[in-house]
């Protein structure tokens, strides 16, 4: 007799053709996610519901830091009480001194027409956590789209750059660390006022590039921000330099600097706004325009005399 089973209990597709199918599935869903970004709005929707379990993950930890803090002995904090007031004594002179030199700068400026270096704003960020790329320096803060924070943005903490924002999301956002192989500031050398581009390694170290071999560059020379790339505010401290390799066979010399600012640790940051868009002056703005007229007028004379030829 012939005992095969009902319709009801047949067998569906073997377990390799099923796994084979859904292997095939997530690798053309993460080519079409990585080419065309549509799975972006998706990734954004649901970064809004984990957000919250994301808060409650972090909360022991940032709960056995408050605790840490809390319970910090009484004799540290007036010794260091004690350290704070006698460098604040100590610094008075220093102090006034600066705010006389404040006061004929100003004065300076005013007398000579120059328009006054424009402060920069911001808002106060946490670091939440290391992204999960393993290649990649980039750290996750509190602040997202909610907070007006958009790409670009330059971000810093007490002692320079720290990197820049990158991906924004409604609650958090992504900041790429200056460290990162794809990150590149325009800096200028404090004690010469050589201009260059400061490039990361991915080591959490930086390097100098197109300095040629014979410049004056040593070690501890300090770099900041020159502005040159309109994103990052000039004169903020970016690195220090450490290493320096030079051989009169090869035009440039290698330069390993270490950062300034804190761009490994966890710790409170700050966003800063973008920075304005350079207005021309009226005359350099005619002679601008002037100039793309005459450029365009020359190419198509050029047109002209080529369409005749033929």
């Amino acid at each position: 007799m012939d005992h095969q089973p009902p319709p009801f209990f047949k067998r569906g597709p073997a377990p390799v053709a099923l796994l084979s199918f859904y292997v095939a599935l997530s690798i053309a869903l993460l080519v079409v996610d990585v080419r065309f970004r549509t799975l972006e709005v998706l990734r954004q929707g649901l970064s809004m519901f984990t957000h919250p379990v994301q808060h409650l993950a972090h909360f022991p930890a940032q709960f056995l830091d408050n605790a840490g803090s809390y319970f910090a002995t009484l004799t540290r904090l007036q010794d260091e009480n004690a350290e704070l007031k006698r460098a604040r004594l100590e610094n008075v002179a220093t102090l006034l001194r600066s705010q006389q030199i404040e006061v004929e700068n100003q004065r300076l400026r005013k007398l000579l027409g120059v328009k006054e270096r424009q402060q920069v704003s911001g808002q106060v960020a946490q670091i939440l956590y290391s992204a999960r790329d393993p290649y990649a320096r980039r750290v996750v803060i509190d602040k997202g789209q909610q907070d007006k924070v958009v790409a670009g943005q330059p971000v810093i903490d007490d002692a320079g750059i720290v990197g820049q924002v990158t991906r924004v999301f409604p609650f958090v956002a992504e900041v790429t660390l200056i460290t990162d192989k794809e990150q590149a500031v325009p800096v200028q050398v404090v004690r010469t006022g050589l201009r260059s581009v400061v490039f990361g390694l991915g080591s959490g170290q930086l390097e100098l590039r197109f300095v040629p071999a014979n410049a004056d560059i040593q070690n501890g020379d300090v770099l900041v921000t020159s502005g040159l790339d309109g994103i990052f505010p000039p004169g903020f401290p970016v690195a220090k330099v450490v290493h320096i390799e030079s051989d009169t066979a090869y035009s440039f010399a290698r330069i390993f600097c270490v950062p300034l600012a804190g761009v490994e640790h966890f710790s409170e940051v700050m966003v800063l706004d973008p920075r304005p868009p350079v207005v021309l002056p009226e005359e350099l703005a005619s002679e601008a325009t002037g100039k793309d007229g005459k450029a365009s007028a020359r190419s198509g004379q050029a047109k002209k005399k080529r369409l005749k030829r033929d």
